[in-house]
């Protein structure tokens, strides 16, 4: 059982200026379905057991209407002894009503009477879906796909309750994402996406229970925004950046400043630690450079040892 619910628009490659990235909910993988060979083939085994039968009691009146008799029966009895396999459910109805639900295994309708309504797939279903052009709670447009993981827990409230259960299933996911997007701003949209999946789990959930279908959950794969809006984003992020490097920068020059003032406290107090000091510049000048320091005579004297300590 297949269903399509991808967007139908085509990109205009005459524009350089639209979006080249994929069309939302545009590519995807084709289902890997389980065959159903083995259905097929018991109901021709039933045709050609049916026709055998009748064919070879009526072989005495050989005719033309007894072949026609014999496919008759064949086709009768494919109608009405059939298969369902294991994941699947079939809802059957008696003159209009509806009877049971019947399968997986043989199950048998009565001719004329009975006939199988709609097959449900029991297993779980993977569905993508899209919500594009929608609309955030500061009024951006937004493309936003996802995947619906549902299953159907009573076919028989499928069968009833709603006409096309995968199709509402899907519109019902589109309302609520388009929902949910629309109460948040965009800065918050990527860090609550988590968020937003358990909230339409949880919204999914409720409305499709009285359709006999559980919601397993709900994860948005991608967010699209416009180009335009993101080199806007990019300039904000890097205006944030250098701001904060601006303030960094500034923080490291106060504090640089404030340990200036409180060695020039220390070196007003004691003479001798900035005369210890300048030995320090000129010896670090003299190692990095691999040179020679010429200093004033002034500047020399501050190298003498005995007159920085004291002595003689």
């Amino acid at each position: 059982m297949k269903f399509s619910f991808r967007s139908e628009k085509k990109k205009d490659v005459s524009n350089p200026k639209l979006d080249d990235r994929r069309t939302v909910a545009a590519t995807e993988l084709e289902p890997n379905e389980a065959t159903r060979v083995g259905v097929y083939v018991f109901a021709i085994v039933m045709f050609a057991v049916g026709f055998a039968v009748v064919f070879l009691a009526t072989l005495a009146w050989m005719s033309v209407v007894t072949v026609i008799a014999a496919a008759a029966a064949g086709l009768l009895l494919a109608t009405c002894v059939r298969i369902a396999p294991q994941w699947e459910r079939v809802a059957v109805l008696r003159l209009g009503r509806f009877h049971r639900v019947a399968g997986p295994g043989v199950y048998v309708l009565l001719p004329f009477v009975e006939y199988a309504a709609i097959h449900v797939d029991h297993r779980i279903m993977t569905s993508s879906f899209s919500a594009e052009a929608a609309l955030t709670a500061d009024l951006v447009p937004v493309d936003v796909d996802a995947i619906l993981f549902w299953l159907v827990w009573d076919a028989e409230k499928a069968c009833l309750e709603v006409e096309n259960y995968p199709k509402a299933v899907l519109w019902s996911a589109q309302t609520a994402m388009r929902d949910a997007i629309g109460q948040i701003n965009l800065a918050d949209l990527s860090m609550r996406r988590k968020q937003i999946d358990r909230e339409l789990q949880e919204v999914m959930g409720a409305k499709c229970e009285q359709w006999g279908i559980t919601v397993m959950s709900v994860e948005i794969r991608d967010i699209v925004i416009p180009l335009e809006l993101q080199d806007a984003l990019s300039k904000e992020a890097q205006a944030e950046r250098e701001r904060n490097a601006r303030v960094i920068l500034a923080e490291v020059e106060k504090d640089i400043s404030e340990m200036f003032v409180e060695a020039a406290d220390v070196y007003d107090k004691n003479p001798k630690a900035l005369k210890l000091r300048a030995m320090n510049l000129a010896y670090e000048s003299a190692k990095d450079g691999n040179g020679m320091v010429l200093a004033p005579s002034s500047l020399a004297d501050g190298f003498d040892v005995s007159k920085i300590l004291g002595g003689d």
